[in-house]
């Protein structure tokens, strides 16, 4: 498979790259969101990504954040293409009770947020992104080993190259530590569906 070399798009606070060990320390007051419902626009967090034309392909990381300890840190996996086109999948911090796994897919200038709460004492959370062509799959899993459908979703900017990789953001005013290993990329783990048949075109 064909990837090129990882870069930043916008360097954090602090960061560390080692063979099998990424960290990132947010700035304060970073963010990705577009418009709706709050009706403002953030487009000012860290990602560490790689670019590839690769039809069909899987991205697996394992995070961890204990230091997470303000509403909305957040950290995990990122497709972001440009400004008002990109798909997340994290974590973030509510409260001492719980926190919100989720996910954001960025169509056109317009986000959107699935989440559903989770404790707040999970600390480490593995992701698998998923490419088969311009659809995409985020799963997640505590384990590493079995992982649950979070989101599909089309990406209509996502036609040929594509830069996806891992993001970390404190949103208001916080800072803490994300810590990004087991980073492997695979043979595509979203298989075809099983079932109905596509429509002819």
């Amino acid at each position: 498979m064909n990837f090129k070399e990882r870069s930043w798009t916008r360097e954090p606070k602090a960061c560390s790259i080692t063979e099998d060990k990424i960290t990132i320390t947010t700035n304060p007051h970073t963010d990705l969101w577009q418009r709706t419902y709050y009706h403002f626009r953030n487009d000012n967090a860290p990602a560490f990504q790689m670019k590839t034309s690769e039809k069909f392909f899987s991205f697996i990381v394992k995070t961890d954040f204990q230091e997470s300890h303000h509403r909305f840190d957040q950290c995990g996996i990122v497709m972001y293409l440009d400004s008002e086109n990109w798909l997340k999948g994290s974590i973030e911090y509510e409260n001492e009770e719980f926190q919100h796994l989720g996910s954001v897919a960025t169509n056109m200038g317009y986000s959107d947020w699935a989440t559903t709460a989770i404790p707040a004492d999970i600390k480490s959370m593995w992701y698998r992104f998923s490419r088969r062509e311009d659809d995409f799959c985020i799963e997640c899993s505590t384990d590493g080993k079995t992982f649950s459908q979070m989101r599909v979703c089309h990406m209509w900017k996502a036609v040929e190259e594509i830069q996806f990789g891992i993001y970390a953001c404190s949103p208001e005013d916080s800072s803490f530590t994300a810590t990004f290993t087991n980073m492997e990329l695979t043979e595509c783990k979203w298989l075809a569906h099983d079932g109905q048949a596509p429509d002819e075109e």
